[in-house]
This record gives C-alpha cells, sequence and structure tokens, in this order.
C-alpha cells in the first residue's frame, strides 16, 4: 500500500525509499539544519513532503554527484564562495534538468573514484563529425555543472592546505 504524495514518511519508509541505513537520515539532521523532521512522542520522526526533498537533494549530492558533507552544506546554504551557478543547480528539481547536466557516465562509478571528486564526462559537442571538429555548444545547464564541479574541486584543495592543529 502506497502513500499519497503529500502524506509524511517515517524514518524506515524515508531511509528504504532512499537506499540508506536510518542512522544516516538521524546523522543527516545533524549536519544540515534544512532537514528538521516532525518529532512526536516517543521521538518518532515524521518527515514532511519538503523534508523528503531535502533528503533526497542531499542523498544526490552526497551518494550520486560525490560532494563531500560540507560541499553539500555549502551547495544547500546557497553559499557558493563566488561561484553564481551552483544555486541555480540545487535549487531546480533533479526531474526539470535537461539531459545535457547530467554528467555522462558509459560506465558505471569508477569504484577508485574518492568523495568529492566529480566524474568529468566528455564535454558537449566536443566529438568529431567526418573529421571535421564543430565548435561545442555550451548550455547553460552545462556551465552550472562545471561550476559546480570546480566548487568541489576548490573545497577540497582548501581543505588539503588547510593547517591542521
Amino acid at each position: 500500500m502506497a502513500k499519497d504524495d503529500g502524506a509524511f514518511l517515517t524514518i524506515g519508509e524515508l531511509a528504504q525509499e532512499l537506499g540508506i541505513a536510518q542512522h544516516i537520515l538521524r546523522y543527516w539532521e545533524t549536519r544540515f539544519p534544512q532537514l528538521r523532521p516532525l518529532q512526536r512522542s516517543g521521538n518518532r520522526r515524521y518527515y514532511r513532503p519538503r523534508d523528503v526533498e531535502i533528503a533526497r537533494q542531499i542523498n544526490r549530492l552526497l551518494n550520486q554527484e560525490g560532494f563531500t558533507v560540507r560541499g553539500a552544506q555549502r551547495v544547500l546554504s546557497g553559499r557558493s564562495d563566488g561561484a553564481a551557478g551552483v544555486a541555480v543547480v540545487q535549487a531546480q528539481p533533479e526531474e526539470a534538468l535537461p539531459a545535457a547536466a547530467e554528467p555522462a557516465r558509459a560506465a558505471p562509478a569508477d569504484p577508485v573514484t574518492r568523495q568529492g571528486e566529480l566524474p568529468m564526462g566528455d564535454l558537449p559537442g566536443a566529438s568529431a563529425t567526418n573529421g571535421a571538429t564543430k565548435a561545442p555548444t555550451v548550455t547553460s545547464a552545462d556551465l552550472a555543472l562545471l561550476i559546480a564541479r570546480l566548487t568541489v574541486i576548490r573545497q577540497n584543495l582548501v581543505e588539503a592546505l588547510e593547517p591542521t592543529g
């Protein structure tokens, strides 16, 4: 028996939908202030439709796009450190993104890829036709994706260069 689209979900239902463990959702609640489910007696969590959408975005950023927790926090909070297009990518629902905004993935994700690294894929329009190259067609979605990737790289560099101690 499936619930209506606007129905509240329990932590077990949301965890099953996202394919993650329940303790991961509880951890995300501590790291992402945007994710605040209703808590009833006995600390039972009920995720509203807005909370479900935020959890989907967090899951997409962390588990599909390879962002670190800190990078995902920055994307969701709208802080882009000068990268104006990151908030645009975050603000659009996943279904509304054009196919060009998705990273090119001919094969499953490389197991050697570390968290925070994004697959780069081919540039749009970079393929040769009959031995002649034509100018690539770059859309705003391509630019937004590139900015998001560069933001992750920049954040990884900042974290790597921070003095420890």
